[in-house]
C-alpha cells in the first residue's frame, strides 16, 4: 500500500494530464494487482479520465462547458472570489473530483486512449493537490 500527494501548479482554465505522475507512483509502490485511487482535494477543478491522443477533444469539452456554464456574475449569488468562481463549482460539481482505476500486471489498467486529467476551471493559475492511493499486492 502507498500513498502519496502530487502538487500540481496549473495555468489556468484547462485539462492538465497528471497520468504519468500516477503511473510513477504505482511503480514506487510494487503493487502488481489491485486499484488506485486518485482523489483531487479542491471543490474548483476536477478530475477525469479522458481521451489522451487527440487534443481536439480536450478543446471540445473545454468548449461545451464554456457554454453551458457561462460566467456572467448576473447568474450567480457567490461572486465574492471572482465571475469565474461559481461557474468553476458548477463544472466540478458535474464532473468528478475522484476515479478509481484498476492496477493489472503492475500497470492502470487505463484503455488505449484514457489519460487522467486535472481539469482547472479557474482562469488564474492554482496549486492543486492530488492525492493517489495505491491498494493491493
Amino acid at each position: 500500500m502507498l500513498q502519496q500527494n502530487i502538487v500540481l501548479h496549473t495555468n489556468g482554465k484547462k485539462l492538465h494530464n497528471i497520468t504519468r505522475q500516477v503511473e510513477a507512483v504505482l511503480d514506487q509502490s510494487g503493487i502488481k494487482i489491485g486499484l488506485c485511487n486518485v482523489f483531487l482535494r479542491h471543490t474548483s477543478a476536477s478530475l477525469i479520465i479522458q481521451e489522451n491522443a487527440d487534443p481536439d477533444v480536450l478543446a471540445d469539452l473545454e468548449t461545451f462547458f464554456a457554454k453551458l456554464i457561462p460566467e456572467d456574475a448576473s447568474q450567480y449569488r457567490h461572486i465574492s472570489e471572482g465571475v469565474d468562481d461559481m461557474p468553476s463549482h458548477i463544472r466540478s460539481a458535474l464532473t468528478k473530483t475522484s476515479e478509481t482505476i484498476p492496477i493489472a500486471n503492475g500497470k492502470l489498467a487505463l484503455g488505449t486512449w484514457q489519460g487522467i486529467f486535472v481539469w482547472e476551471h479557474r482562469n488564474l493559475g492554482h496549486t492543486r493537490e492530488v492525492l493517489v492511493h495505491i491498494t493491493g499486492c
